[in-house]
């Protein structure tokens, strides 16, 4: 029962810590990304032929 319980603590704590290093919108690594990306594209749609 322990055993259990123990891991489902520890998925518990995994979900929270996902939410809030990853998926945050405000400061999360996704919206980083995200932001980066649009950086790239303005810049690669910036470029002149």
């Amino acid at each position: 029962m322990r055993n259990i319980l123990v891991t489902v603590m520890m998925i518990v704590v995994m979900l929270v810590l996902f939410n809030t290093i990853v998926a945050d919108n405000a400061t999360g690594t996704r919206s980083r990304i995200q932001g980066q990306g649009n950086t790239a594209n303005t810049q690669i749609g910036n470029l002149v032929p």
